[in-house]
């Protein structure tokens, strides 16, 4: 059975975003049918690979109706939501649009790439640099399309909620793609805080950074004290080691040049695979960045069963399936939720996840009305603590601290899980099971629980245990080696896939959520981090088996008749222009003739507004401080109040709303909710933590 059988879905018009919201729908089993869908390219004909045309009263009975376009467009066509409602008033309205339905610039013209730079993406891409001379970039393959679809599937799902009726969902990829970067707008908004491209002393590569090889480039992660000591010794224990200017973190940060000039030295004399093999083998996290004809004959990957084959364009290719090593469990157990405002609301999930991409997928669970427990070790507790991530991450959540190395805090866990309807985590493989709180463990006491597990190559394959973190898996996938100009060298980048993953992760909890109210069915979901990336890398993928290998290609483009990014007066002040077509490269003539040159007199964000005045996509390089500031984002509510201060919202706007609340200190609600979900007596709660269950 596929986990959402019997869920219908029309995809109206031909938009990118709407063709990935229905694809990821139509990869769980959802029928997705489609109006005027388009066929004119590779990415196209596979995104809507498998989706009849709409016949019947498809409208009429769909519990998801998808349209994409600006509202001026929506309105002219009759595909807004009035007209939409008189046709289906109880389906799912979801609209997905550059700029949103509503606010100033809600029918500005945009482009994948105007759209990386109008929301601060590009200037955070690639990490920082050492030349401001550097254009900032766009990423491989459509992301502004992918991003904007995930957002629209995920929000649709819960909207979607059995109880849910005749909801509106509002996409903006433009605020869709600046939550990806939910640490930089959570400085911007607490701190007044927004870093330079700039590269200065290590530009975090004593966490994560690239050593060229041999045959290419491996990505390495010797972040921790214990893991810098055995990567000393994977290299054979060199004599600088021992440099005084290496001895701590904060001194290979401050010494970082001559320190990966001393790495590298080493490096070009091995094997990418052979050095990434060896640091696993010690325990460091590491991986080749690969090219995408490699992943192809990816032993993990064949194991997983990612790949499937589809016939496009004369090819038979290699497509990549969806990311979730789906299995349903029939159970007799009723599993029917409360009616409420929201659409998790009498949702109860056992949050054991930590740093981005799970603490991610359970703040959107909780903004959508779940009762989140995250549960965290004694002492420091989440990472994220360590930043501003917790403050917006944590919102709408209750707190725990479980000591899991102690049986009294484990039968804890144990009772909270029978109580519960979803659990996430996102441990290194074999930790729960370990622990007794493996899925099949818990399904025996919890016959109804969804059992989400994350991490960055699956629970299962010859790969399954190896140490990942979400930026190492960007180079592995080669996202970050075709993110960068045919020049220069690769960078890790900033964090991408861990946001990202959040949206697929919260997808698909509401996807199982809806099955199991629906069919009584319960999923164990076993989601791969790298699979995900590469779900999201269908262009370059397509491309590279049939016969158009991708190479790094900075901000180029064979599509448009111009795009290009060029520097403007002030201090590195970039705009972003993709004129499409006669009209539009007219529009551009009338008002700079000669672009580079007019441009190098105008200010960024007055030039970008006057040619989209005349209809022309351009978008000067946002700073976090700039979307803080954005009267478009301020109309449409993504800044949330917080004190006398704001935190960024979520990547929708919904008819219904979200569930507020601030994150919870380390621990804070444990005797809450020990009384309240387990009716322990405070005597109870008094025994335990004096045997140490709560550090």
């Amino acid at each position: 059975m596929s986990l959402l059988t019997g869920f219908r879905v029309v995809q109206v018009g031909q938009g990118l975003a709407a063709a990935v919201c229905g694809r990821l729908l139509a990869d769980v089993g959802a029928d997705v049918m489609c109006i005027d869908p388009d066929a004119s390219t590779l990415l196209t004909t596979y995104l809507n690979h498998g989706k009849p045309g709409v016949t019947g009263d498809a409208l009429a009975t769909a519990d998801v109706i998808v349209c994409e376009g600006r509202p001026a467009t929506l309105r002219s066509h009759q595909r807004d939501a009035d007209a939409l409602r008189r046709v289906n008033a109880a389906a799912a309205l979801v609209f997905i649009s550059p700029f949103g339905q509503t606010g100033p610039r809600a029918n500005d013209p945009a482009s994948d790439l105007t759209l990386m730079y109008s929301s601060g993406i590009a200037r955070l891409l690639t990490g920082q640099v050492d030349d401001l001379a550097e254009a900032p970039i766009r990423p491989v393959g459509e992301q502004s399309a992918f991003i904007g679809g995930l957002a629209a599937a995920c929000a649709a799902m819960h909207a979607a909620q059995p109880h849910m009726s005749g909801a509106v969902v509002d996409v903006s990829i433009e605020e869709a793609l600046a939550t990806m970067a939910m640490g930089e707008l959570t400085s911007a908004g607490l701190h007044g805080r927004s870093r330079s491209r700039k590269r200065v002393t290590d530009g975090n590569g004593a966490t994560v950074c690239i050593l060229p090889a041999r045959d290419g480039y491996t990505a390495i992660s010797p972040r921790e004290d214990r893991q810098w000591a055995s990567w000393l010794v994977a290299m054979g224990s060199p004599d600088w080691g021992s440099d005084p200017r290496f001895a701590t973190k904060a001194d290979r940060v401050a010494n970082w040049d001559a320190l990966h000039a001393l790495m590298s030295a080493w490096s070009r004399g091995h094997d990418k695979q052979w050095i990434a093999d060896t640091a696993q083998a010690a325990r460091v996290p590491s991986f080749p960045l690969r090219e995408l004809a490699e992943q192809l004959e990816s032993p993990q990957l064949a194991h997983r069963g990612f790949w499937r084959a589809v016939a496009l364009d004369g090819h038979t290719v290699k497509a990549p399936g969806p990311p979730f090593g789906l299995s349903i469990t029939e159970t007799q157990r009723a599993a029917v939720l409360s009616r409420g405002p929201l659409p998790l609301s009498g949702v109860r999930v056992l949050d054991f996840s930590w740093v981005i991409a799970g603490p991610t997928t359970t703040r959107y669970l909780a903004a959508m009305g779940a009762d989140v427990i995250k549960v965290e070790a004694p002492g420091r507790g989440d990472p994220g603590r360590a930043s501003e991530l917790h403050t917006v991450l944590g919102q709408a959540k209750r707190g725990i601290v479980l000591d899991l190395k102690l049986p009294e805090a484990v039968d804890v866990a144990r009772s909270l899980a029978e109580r519960c309807d979803v659990l996430v985590e996102n441990f290194a493989t074999g930790v729960m099971d370990r622990l007794g709180l493996g899925a099949a463990a818990l399904r025996q006491r919890n016959a109804g629980l969804i059992y989400v597990s994350a991490s960055g190559l699956g629970r299962t394959g010859p790969e399954s245990h190896a140490v990942a973190y979400g930026t190492l898996l960007q180079c592995y996938a080669g996202f970050a080696g075709l993110n960068r100009h045919p020049d220069v060298p690769p960078r890790v980048g900033f964090a991408w896939l861990d946001p990202m993953c959040g949206l697929m992760l919260a997808f698909i909890v509401a996807a199982a959520l809806w099955q199991r109210h629906r069919h009584g069915g319960v999923a164990r979901i076993d989601f791969s981090m790298i699979e995900a990336m590469l779900w999201t890398m269908a262009e370059p993928l397509l491309a590279a088996q049939c016969g158009a290998p991708p190479r790094p290609q900075g901000n180029r483009s064979d599509r448009h008749a111009l795009h290009g990014t060029y520097r403007c007066a002030g201090d590195d002040e970039w705009i972003a222009i993709a004129a499409d077509g006669e009209a539009e490269w007219q529009a551009l003539r009338g008002v700079a003739p000669d672009p580079p040159d007019w441009l190098r007199t105008q200010a960024a964000v007055a030039a970008a507004d006057c040619l989209r005045r005349d209809g022309v996509p351009a978008a000067a390089l946002a700073s976090s401080l700039d979307l803080l500031g954005d009267d478009h984002l301020r109309a449409r509510g993504f800044w949330d109040a917080y004190a006398d201060r704001a935190l960024p919202g979520l990547p929708w706007r919904t008819s219904f709303g979200r569930r507020f609340g601030e994150a919870p200190d380390l621990g804070a609600d444990t005797d809450t909710v020990l009384a309240s979900v387990l009716g322990l007596s405070g005597s109870k709660i008094a025994t335990l933590r004096e045997r140490g269950a709560f550090g």
